[in-house]
């Protein structure tokens, strides 16, 4: 009689890490996912390779991001579940039009889209002042797409010179980008999150007081701009693209800076009359 040979898969070493990265035993993932301990262990051995409705269960019983699922899909030998398309695609163009007029509404405050990684994907006229405020000797490499928003305001030659508090608004996003590679596993967040706590300026946590972190950002003219971020996402989205991209909208925190933005945003700016595409 021929001997049975066993079931060989590369999920289940992924799905180990991700249940370790979510700090979740065997028996915790079985009875969330509710099937039973001793099949996830198969899994996580390469005894037993699970369909692809488990593969997809059990990704989202450990909040796995969507890019990362068609990772676990693939490694059980599945086709991927979510596709990704450029923003410009006829059918996403309903959505590229409401962000649009997002962007478009929440002038002349900043605000801006991007993507997992930070890269500045559009933005408003309000942005266009903020990119006004960065030194002229600021390296090309900051200013060229893909900007990242984020290497491009901690920089000490970008946006940073310019903020007040940055020792607090360091912590505040070194914070956030640390948050974000640990619980998506990029290797990209996790190079920039190096990168980054590599620039100087601090980390001062200890001395934020009241509810929001504010960036307090100082003009050629000596005027301070004091904004509180608001970050939204496409909760339902079933498309990488979609799913991946942030819209991060800078509130005035005062009065004279909602009026300086409204007499700033009148002014030529590098994005001027455009939506940032």
């Amino acid at each position: 009689m021929p001997q049975r040979t066993a079931v060989k898969s590369a999920i289940g070493p992924l799905l180990r890490e991700w249940r370790s990265r979510r700090r979740l035993s065997q028996l915790d993932l079985s009875i969330e996912a509710d099937i039973s301990a001793r099949h996830l262990s198969f899994i996580e051995t390469g005894r037993s390779r699970p369909s692809r409705e488990l593969v997809l269960r059990l990704a989202q019983t450990l909040d796995v991001p969507m890019r990362e699922q068609n990772q676990l899909l693939i490694a059980a030998g599945f086709a991927p579940e979510f596709g990704e398309r450029s923003l410009d695609d006829p059918d996403l163009a309903p959505f590229s039009a409401g962000i649009d007029l997002v962007l478009s509404s929440h002038d002349p405050y900043p605000c801006l889209v991007v993507d997992r990684s930070w890269n500045l994907m559009r933005a408003n006229r309000g942005v266009g002042v903020l990119l006004s405020q960065i030194p002229e000797d600021a390296p090309a490499r900051l200013l060229y797409p893909p900007i990242n928003v984020l290497r491009l305001s901690l920089h000490p030659l970008g946006l940073s010179s310019r903020i007040v508090n940055l020792s607090q608004w360091r912590a505040h996003v070194l914070g956030r980008l640390g948050r974000e590679a640990a619980t998506s596993n990029s290797a990209q967040l996790r190079d920039l999150f190096d990168e980054l706590m590599e620039y100087p300026g601090g980390l001062d946590a200890e001395s934020i007081e009241g509810v929001a972190i504010p960036l307090i950002l100082r003009t050629d003219g000596g005027a301070e701009l004091e904004f509180v971020s608001m970050v939204s996402t496409f909760g339902t989205a079933h498309d990488l693209t979609l799913a991946e991209l942030s819209i991060e909208t800078f509130l005035p925190a005062n009065a004279q800076t909602a009026d300086a933005m409204r007499q700033l945003v009148g002014e030529e700016s590098p994005l001027s009359g455009e939506s940032g595409r």
